[in-house]
């Protein structure tokens, strides 16, 4: 089937972490993240150097592992791993519907394995360019990435950093923190997944026309990088430092083997977003500091049931984003770890200023010569993000963890 609009697949350009709509903009954002975030953690080690330093003890971690993470994920896209996981969707699914469930699973799985930001950082394009190479509506997949790899983000350490930064308290290697979590992690995807289903369903019941063919990975060295950073992050309880050094391995195997070199290191950058990058850990330093001085936010957990736990962590994410709310509210030990961090990490799909993954998610999108809406976006976050905690705590009460 050919459309007159259709563009033909191409590989989108490298997404960066701090750009939503262009060169400038991404400068601009990038510049006064890492302005405000360089001053918080100024202020904070001037007002209390001590909190300020055990502060970035308990957050550098989960900035490195995403780092690591990003690295590995721009090599398994070079390679062809994601364009040829979604070709090869595209080819088996007979219909739109179909088509939807495959890709809430890969979604559900990279970002399980690499990361959310990974997740929407290169399946966006993909999904993108599948949608039209099928000739059907492209909604389901663009809107179900960005809300999936949230909800998706709650099984691994890894998956998100908040996930890290509360981790430090709980003292659990990355198996003990997925058999806690996996009844909540699968039942906020169950439900995220069937409530952007529902509402995209004109989308879903297009006809579509399957595309015969498959592509491959160009290489195994995307797919080794995917299983070993995968191992490291299931087996070791501090796996920053090993997964990073698996990122600049690969990358700098990568760019040895290109005739671009100069291009490919470029793009690893760009891919870093380290503007954006280091003024939320700025910023996460900043809170953290305020939460070890300030007794407040501890108290009023203090006081709180999971569920109640859960929502001011996700009214707070829509605040202040979910990386410096998750170093706030977990300055202290919480009464409530888990219900907390189904707040930190569903609690960014009701709005863009949640998490990272929507400025990776719309950079990505647009790259792909996608209009990316972030108001009916929201809409959909406004239905999922509370059924999908809803849901995810109550598997919690289930299983007996909090």
């Amino acid at each position: 089937m050919t459309t007159p609009d259709r563009a033909p697949p191409r590989r989108a350009p490298g997404p960066t972490a701090g750009d939503a709509g262009g060169p400038a903009p991404a400068w601009r954002l990038g510049a006064l993240l890492a302005c405000v975030g360089g001053v918080g953690a100024l202020l904070a080690v001037v007002g209390d150097a001590t909190a300020a330093r055990s502060a970035a003890a308990q957050d550098w971690s989960p900035f490195v592992l995403v780092a690591g993470l990003l690295l590995v994920g721009l090599v398994a896209e070079q390679d062809g791993l994601f364009a040829a996981a979604g070709q090869r969707l595209a080819r088996l699914a007979g219909s739109g519907t179909l088509l939807y469930a495959g890709a809430v699973v890969l979604v559900a799985v990279v970002t399980a394995l690499l990361n959310l930001d990974t997740s929407v950082a290169f399946l966006t394009p993909v999904f993108v360019y599948t949608a039209r190479e099928r000739g059907g509506g492209e909604a389901p997949l663009l809107y179900g990435c960005l809300l999936l790899s949230n909800a998706g983000s709650l099984l691994l350490p890894g998956s998100n950093l908040t996930n890290l930064i509360v981790l430090g308290h709980l003292r659990l290697s990355g198996v003990g923190f997925l058999a806690r979590m996996a009844p909540a992690w699968l039942a906020a995807v169950v439900v995220t997944a069937i409530v952007v289903g529902v509402i995209e369903r004109r989308s879903l019941q297009a006809p579509v026309e399957t595309q015969p063919g498959g592509g491959r990975p160009r290489s195994v060295l995307g797919v080794s990088a995917v299983v070993t950073v995968t191992v490291l992050v299931v087996t070791l309880r501090s796996p920053a430092l090993p997964v990073l050094a698996v990122g600049v391995a690969v990358t700098a195997i990568t760019a040895g083997r290109s005739a671009m070199a100069t291009q490919q290191l470029g793009r690893a950058l760009d891919v870093l977003g380290l503007p954006v990058l280091v003024g939320l850990f700025g910023s996460a330093v900043a809170l953290g500091t305020l939460g070890r001085a300030w007794l407040a936010p501890a108290e009023l957990l203090g006081h709180l049931n999971p569920w109640s736990t859960a929502a001011v962590a996700a009214i707070a994410t829509v605040l202040v984003n979910n990386l410096p709310a998750a170093s706030l509210l977990a300055a202290r030990v919480p009464d409530h770890p888990y219900a907390l961090l189904i707040g930190l990490n569903l609690g960014p799909n009701l709005f863009a200023s949640g998490s990272l993954a929507w400025i990776l998610w719309l950079r990505a999108a647009r790259g792909a010569g996608a209009r990316p809406s972030i108001a009916h976006a929201s809409r959909l976050g406004a239905f999922a993000a509370p059924l999908s905690m809803a849901a995810a705590l109550g598997a919690l009460a289930f299983t007996g963890s909090r």
